[in-house]
């Protein structure tokens, strides 16, 4: 049979008071009476018992929990390491579940931490529509989206600069002396991959540069970045240098370049942990991951202490990193 967990009850009759008295003390009451206390708690720690932390919920209203869905939760997210941070500090625990950019996966895990009753849930949006959640924000769950923007359902947003980060990029390798720059990156049905995609036609347009052949975004598997490599290389007139979408274009493209690589000059979108392993030191656009998890996290306790409160997006700048050969073309 299973074991039955010893309850409040076990306790007051343990200690020979009353459950209103184990109550009291156990939820902060300084005023119980230092006998009563005393034994109590040699009840709590004989019996071994632990407050029904779902009772106590039910009695607030909050649950202290944060649910999170994102892309993968089998890569580094360092966004979602950061919140987990700030979330601990404040008192909540998270429940994070993994999308794999697939808007049914993406409502199932929603309305899977709908139906925990979770306080808040922060969304790295993958559906076109998230119409499906208005009905649970009416009813007051407090809803953040990081990364990318909702779609038809207003919710309060956090966003990197991802076009600003492509300029950075661009202002670097032109003063460089480079203009045929070419970009490999995330598919466009994301928004991130869109942005940064966009944003470096743009920019080849304003230098003057053909953009066919240069811009390459899809999924991102080693044999796509090959693929897009070796059409890089058949131009008539190669590129000079290589701006990747994010860091697993990064990496594909480093394993794809192999001993290429070190001779490449290169700007990837998004820093990472090891990068000082790769086989030469490259520049970066650095997200400010922390910056980000602290207003994904302001928003959602001002989304709970203003119910009502216009709804913001806050985009967040990113950083250039400037990491080894800086020679400039001659």
């Amino acid at each position: 049979m299973r074991a039955r967990r010893p309850t409040i009850v076990d306790v007051a009759r343990e200690a020979g008071v009353s459950v209103a008295t184990v109550s009291r003390l156990i939820n902060g009451d300084e005023k119980v009476n230092a006998d009563y206390t005393k034994r109590i708690r040699a009840a709590i720690d004989l019996l071994g018992y632990q407050p029904d932390e779902r009772a106590r919920q039910l009695r607030r209203g909050r649950t202290q929990t944060l649910g999170a869905t994102v892309r993968s939760i089998a890569e580094p997210h360092p966004v979602l390491r950061a919140v987990d941070g700030e979330a601990r500090a404040l008192g909540l625990s998270m429940i994070v579940m993994s999308t794999g950019d697939d808007p049914e996966r993406e409502r199932e895990a929603v309305m899977a931490m709908c139906r925990r009753r979770v306080d808040g849930i922060l969304i790295e949006p993958v559906a076109e529509s998230l119409a499906y959640l208005q009905p649970e924000i009416d009813l007051g769950l407090v809803v953040v989206a990081f990364d990318r923007p909702a779609g038809d359902v207003a919710l309060d947003t956090v966003l990197s600069d991802n076009r600003g980060g492509i300029r950075q990029a661009f202002d670097h390798l032109t003063a460089l002396g480079h203009r045929r720059i070419a970009y490999i990156g995330d598919d466009e049905r994301i928004y991130t991959g869109h942005e940064r995609a966009e944003a470096v036609r743009g920019h080849l347009r304003d230098l003057g540069e053909s953009v066919d052949g240069m811009v390459h975004a899809g999924p991102v598997h080693t044999e796509t970045v090959a693929a897009a490599l070796d059409v890089l290389h058949r131009l008539p007139v190669p590129p000079t240098a290589l701006i990747t979408g994010n860091a697993a274009t990064t990496l594909e493209a480093v394993r794809c370049l192999g001993t290429a690589f070190g001779s490449t000059t290169l700007v990837g979108f998004d820093d990472f942990a090891l990068v000082d392993l790769l086989p030469a030191a490259f520049t970066v656009i650095a997200q400010d991951e922390a910056r980000i998890s602290e207003t994904i996290l302001e928003l959602f306790r001002d989304r709970l202490a203003r119910p009502t409160a216009p709804v913001r997006t806050v985009v967040v700048p990113t950083a250039l990193i400037v990491r080894g050969r800086q020679e400039a073309l001659t």
